[in-house]
């Protein structure tokens, strides 16, 4: 594989860890405006991203290939709890 096309690849496996985390973050940030207001939806979209990258990474090992439903579906609860620690939990202060 070439190095092009081995950064296409690495970039497509991120996209859908970066774009759920990107819209939940502003998704959360809209729907709970006023008790958010503290936190940046940068923060949020940066924990987010990692949590949903991380279950990405998990269920590659697991399952030996990307793209599984049961690997989304974690990244989505993976991607929740973490806006919810981070913007009401113990992380938001």
């Amino acid at each position: 594989m070439s190095a092009d096309l081995a950064f296409w690849h690495l970039l497509n496996f991120i996209a859908p860890a970066a774009g759920v985390a990107a819209l939940a973050s502003l998704f959360a940030k809209l729907a709970w405006r006023r008790e958010l207001t503290g936190v940046a939806w940068s923060r949020l979209a940066l924990w987010a991203g990692a949590a949903c990258l991380a279950v990405l990474v998990a269920g590659l090992v697991v399952f030996g290939h990307d793209g599984r439903m049961a690997t989304y579906a974690a990244m989505v609860v993976a991607c929740a709890l973490t806006l919810w620690w981070v913007g009401f939990g113990r992380g938001a202060r």
